[in-house]
């Protein structure tokens, strides 16, 4: 999917919309659908019919889409196969391994370990050489509710 700009005129002079191309993490989550698909021994139908289940209609032929990284899916199709694959929205972002480097999409290459942390609200990608604790500190209160967040160092200047 090239990208178009969304103020470049088409030929009959309307605007055209920007589109961005299927990124790493499109990819993975396309991935991972489709090994979490086959390793529950669901054939498209019956994932697209879960998913009609839960209320959230995606075809068949959207599902080979999605897995051959020519569909994108939404935030809301992600939870909605999160939920019918019974995983953790993570399991879907992220490739299922811990011993390599991950495509973080505006982050660039993680390793595998810092990725899944990240993911989990555990630490931030990175820190500054001189975090004094604050860094940190506003990692978890932007990132987990009041009661999971876990501070260190400095006192945390927001609840």
């Amino acid at each position: 999917m090239a990208a178009t700009d969304t103020n470049a005129e088409s030929p009959r002079g309307a605007l055209t919309r920007k589109t961005n191309d299927l990124g790493p993490t499109g990819r993975c989550v396309a991935a991972n659908i489709a090994r979490l698909r086959n390793a529950r021994g669901l054939s498209t139908y019956r994932l697209s019919d879960a998913l009609a289940a839960l209320g959230r209609h995606v075809p068949p032929s959207a599902i080979t889409r999605i897995e051959g990284g020519t569909r994108r899916v939404d935030v809301d199709d992600l939870m909605a196969f999160a939920v019918t694959l019974d995983v953790s929205p993570i399991a879907l972002l992220l490739p299922p391994t811990i011993d390599g480097q991950t495509q973080i999409t505006g982050a660039g290459e993680v390793p595998d370990p810092n990725a899944w942390a990240w993911a989990m609200a555990e630490q931030p990608l990175s820190l500054p050489d001189d975090d004094d604790g604050q860094a940190w500190n506003d990692f978890q209160t932007y990132s987990r509710p009041p009661g999971l967040r876990h501070y260190r160092g400095s006192t945390p200047s927001r609840q």
